[in-house]
């Protein structure tokens, strides 16, 4: 199983990431790639990537603190992206729940990043929080295609899916598609083409059935695979196969 989006580097995991990791691989994920997204969790990420051999980071911006980010920021990031085990920019995008950064300030940040992400030549990790039509409109209009990436942790309807999708997009999901009440979620990814499909955990965050309002980790990717697979009418194995395939592929993993 490959856990596209993980947040080992959060506090929550200081004190067990260790045994968290041993866990996972016991589970069966072969690959998870940890995000950063201001300057302490984008050290952390390097971190561990540096420490694991299967685990990868991607580096951004969160919308949310896109107030703080400076150009020197955005520049070490450049830098980053040259790192062997950086394998895409993010996460990025906007969320329009909280209000700590107004949304031309998270907007700018964001096209910023796309350009950034062209340049350097890596995929995007999207977040998108209430902003659906700004982010599609932006991807659109900053050349996204070019670079591709994934919707992380999609919750939309199935026609912004497809939108995405047509942009060059993979479309993730993690835990609250095995929620009994995510009638949504569940109508878009049966429809979501194999080849396109991506599975995360989001954790410490969002954790799956029967582990929900607890702390997440990498190794509950599998009830999200399981989730995906009966909805898909296909045997786990396929699933999980077709979808570390489509990881590999787009972070540019041959091994």
């Amino acid at each position: 199983m490959f856990d596209t989006h993980a947040h080992l580097n959060a506090v929550q995991f200081q004190e067990d990431v260790e045994e968290v990791i041993e866990r996972a691989l016991a589970e069966g994920v072969e690959h998870i790639v940890v995000v950063g997204f201001d300057t302490e969790t984008i050290h952390g990420a390097i971190k561990l990537a540096e420490n694991y051999d299967f685990i990868y980071a991607a580096v951004g911006w969160h919308p949310v603190d896109a107030i703080d980010m400076r150009d020197e920021d955005l520049n070490w990031i450049e830098e980053l992206a040259s790192h062997p085990k950086v394998v895409a920019l993010g996460e990025m995008g906007l969320d329009y729940h909280w209000d700590k950064s107004p949304k031309e300030v998270q907007k700018e940040v964001f096209r910023r990043q796309i350009r950034l992400a062209k340049k350097v030549n890596l995929p995007i990790i999207i977040h998108n929080r209430e902003a659906t039509k700004d982010v599609v409109d932006i991807l659109r209009e900053e050349g996204a295609k070019e670079v591709g990436g994934i919707m992380h942790c999609f919750s939309g309807s199935l026609e912004v899916a497809k939108e995405c999708m047509d942009m060059n997009f993979y479309i993730s999901f993690g835990g609250p598609v095995t929620f009994k009440n995510a009638k949504k979620p569940k109508e878009v990814a049966k429809e979501v083409p194999i080849d396109r499909l991506l599975i995360e955990t989001d954790c410490p965050y969002l954790s799956p059935h029967p582990f929900r309002g607890k702390r997440n980790e990498p190794s509950y990717v599998k009830y999200v695979a399981e989730a995906l697979a009966e909805l898909k009418e296909m045997p786990v194995e396929q699933l999980i196969e077709k979808t570390s395939e489509n990881a590999k592929r787009l972070f540019g993993i041959t091994r």
